[in-house]
């Protein structure tokens, strides 16, 4: 049986050392900020730089992975006797996984003794990552390529994704919200809702008045959708609110006695979209 190879993408926003330790390539997407030549990649623009500008009306575009620069990642690998397994990016989100999928067919016909094994996460976030890091495991309990993609398509649609949002103007520019809903959440203080969906799009779920209710529903819907039977880990992400992290960790901590596995940065690919202030918690459930 050959050894194979697990890549995920900058859309898990895990960081590059984490991912080394867990033994996971990466496959770099790019941003860029309206009126810059440069493209970026999540990894070279250090993550408070990034949400300053976008605080002092920077607008930050982002681009998925094409083929060649899929093919590009995959076969150094296949041509050191590697099979490929590909954790992607939600395809409701980015058509990453698509190219991906295009990539492996093309490297089928080059590498006909090698496999690419493409799966959406249909995730996002700390939910990619989270998806990411029960996939590690089962690699590391010896699971084979075809049970770890069986695996993932059985758990996807059971990792939760709820988060909110300080600042309705970025979810605006990207249609998910009215421009009159974003007014009137700035000036009445309104926060919402969001997860994310069993097709990977995001859902506007709720609204609730005030950054400190907003905390709090997310920690009622863990203690709502959590799946006791599963596995308990949970990961908070942030768009450079660390305190509020910690608050959200906190509380599902005292409320239903878990510790927080992992709180990660929301990396410019998904803060380009989410905005300075996002806030998320990501768990197994009974559902999404």
């Amino acid at each position: 049986m050959s050894s194979y190879v697990i890549f995920a993408d900058t859309g898990a926003d895990i960081s590059l050392s984490r991912l080394e330790e867990w033994g996971v390539k990466h496959c770099p997407l790019t941003f860029t900020f309206e009126g810059e030549g440069s493209s970026h990649n999540g990894g070279d623009m250090p993550i408070k730089e990034f949400y300053d500008r976008m605080r002092a009306g920077g607008v930050a575009r982002t681009a998925a992975m094409n083929i060649e620069t899929a093919k590009g990642f995959f076969e150094p690998e296949l041509k050191a006797g590697n099979d490929i397994f590909y954790l992607a990016f939600s395809s409701g989100l980015s058509s990453t996984y698509a190219s991906a999928c295009t990539a492996a067919e093309d490297l089928a016909e080059q590498y006909p003794e090698r496999r690419v094994t493409v799966v959406d996460s249909l995730a996002a976030s700390a939910g990619y990552g989270l998806l990411l890091w029960l996939a590690v495991k089962k690699r590391d309990a010896g699971a084979t390529i075809d049970e770890l993609a069986e695996y993932c398509e059985n758990v996807r649609l059971k990792i939760c994704h709820w988060f909110t949002v300080d600042d309705l103007v970025y979810l605006k520019r990207g249609g998910r919200v009215s421009a009159t809903a974003a007014l009137a959440g700035a000036v009445l203080g309104i926060k919402p809702i969001l997860h994310v969906d069993d097709e990977g799009h995001l859902i506007n779920m709720a609204k609730v008045r005030g950054r400190k209710a907003s905390i709090k529903a997310l920690a009622d819907k863990y203690g709502e959708l959590r799946d006791t039977s599963q596995d308990g880990t949970v990961f908070i992400s942030n768009g450079d609110c660390p305190a509020d992290a910690a608050a959200l960790a906190d509380m599902l901590e005292e409320r239903f006695g878990v510790k927080t596995e992992l709180i990660t940065d929301i990396g410019p690919v998904i803060g380009a979209h989410s905005g300075p202030g996002t806030l998320a918690v990501f768990f197994v459930g009974t559902h999404r």
